[in-house]
């Protein structure tokens, strides 16, 4: 059976990783794994996590299923940061929503279960978009088609051009979108961008996804769900595939949560029956710990408060890093403009430089990025920036 199998190409970023930890040179660099690193160049356990572990595990007393769509309190919760409390899709109980191993997870079964509504199902890609997005999508037999996004030229969002291809989408049609600090770029959409993308999505038809996977990492966490709240107020339907793994720093435990939007509450009663029918086919049911986490935190007030004032630090800490690269590359004499990477949010952005740039920039001076030029800016802190500005001199001008 397994004779017919070829060898995959290892994926991009989790390879680098694999060299990067092979490399001995003292001064090396990971810039390609898009997690969060402190100063220190840690993923550190958030004090407010640590806070709600221990108490899960005073107050834990047992170790049973959980139900296939999750703890139904963390979903009412998760949806609330998300939507804002309040919100009509919320009140009008028109929310089916499902507790998820990580976004990922959350973004294979909204896959799977628009592939049960209708198996021919197109869905637009922005170009770039994650690397992993086309995968889940193709793997259940999607069509895929893409947009253009982000200009290398403009180090921009081509938003005429975006524009004036999904006004050829047919209705019905899926529109992947990234709630904020896009990935790979970091340059995020405006609200004035939602606002005529959400005209577009009515005139046309179609059914919004949008991949929530930093919110408050960008410009807060309300603000960082400008978008997905205006759809989910005008769209008939509307799928949100969130993480927890950034802003919670819970990578391992993964935790992410599908939000399907149905035109009425009677249509989401059907909605959920058919959500939890593809999850009990798939997983079954979802891990717990990383929700229960998420849960303690969202419904104690002093930890929340806590938590939300850690993710600020994060934020201001990623924008500051920005403002150093910029800084650091100009005083340096670099002989391109950088400054787009101010104006970008998130942990990512495009370097803007060649593929043999990138290479050199590997090989030599073992500052690992992946072949596109994306940084994790995360990656950055006082004591790499000069070596890692230093090498990009000195690579840009051989």
């Amino acid at each position: 059976m397994f004779d017919v199998f070829r060898p995959v190409a290892a994926d991009p970023i989790l390879n680098l990783s694999v060299l990067y930890q092979q490399d001995n040179n003292p001064r090396k660099v990971d810039l390609g794994v898009g997690v969060y690193r402190n100063e220190l160049g840690q993923t550190p356990i958030m004090a407010a996590v640590a806070q709600a572990e221990a108490r899960l595990m005073q107050e834990q007393t047992s170790k049973a299923y959980i139900g296939v769509a999750g703890s139904l309190r963390y979903c009412e919760l998760v949806a609330e940061m998300i939507l804002g409390q309040g919100h009509t899709a919320i009140v009008d109980q028109r929310l089916s929503i499902a507790q998820t191993p990580g976004g990922s997870g959350a973004l294979r079964v909204a896959a799977e279960l628009v592939k049960a509504a209708n198996p021919t199902t197109t869905i637009w890609m922005g170009n770039p978009t994650w690397a992993n997005h086309q995968p889940i999508f193709s793997q259940v037999g999607l069509q895929i088609r893409q947009y253009p996004y982000y200009d290398h030229v403009t180090k921009a969002i081509d938003f005429d051009a975006l524009m004036a291809t999904l006004a050829t989408a047919a209705a019905g049609d899926l529109v992947l979108l990234h709630a904020c600090c896009h990935n790979p770029s970091g340059a995020d959409l405006h609200p004035e961008h939602w606002q005529a993308l959400t005209e577009l999505v009515l005139s046309r038809g179609l059914v919004p996804l949008v991949d929530i996977a930093y919110q408050g990492l960008g410009d807060g966490l309300a603000e960082d769900a400008y978008g997905v709240r205006l759809l989910a107020s005008q769209a008939p339907e509307l799928l949100i595939a969130s993480s927890c793994s950034k802003n919670f720093g819970v990578y391992r435990e993964r935790t992410g949560t599908l939000l399907v939007l149905s035109d009425n509450r009677q249509q989401a009663r059907v909605s959920t029956g058919q959500l939890l029918a593809v999850i009990r086919a798939s997983y079954s049911m979802p891990p717990s710990h990383g929700a229960a986490l998420v849960e303690i935190i969202l419904q104690d007030a002093a930890l929340r408060q806590n938590w939300a004032h850690e993710l600020t630090v994060m934020r201001q800490r990623i924008a500051q890093l920005r403002v150093g690269l910029v800084d650091q590359l100009q005083q340096q004499g670099a002989p391109q403009d950088f400054n787009f990477i101010i104006r970008q949010k998130g942990m990512f952005s495009f370097l803007g430089i060649s593929p043999q740039q990138v290479n050199r920039l590997v090989n030599e001076y073992s500052v690992y990025l992946v072949n596109s030029s994306r940084i994790n800016i995360a990656g950055l802190n006082k004591v790499n920036l000069p070596y890692v500005t230093n090498s990009i001199i000195e690579v840009l001008r051989s």
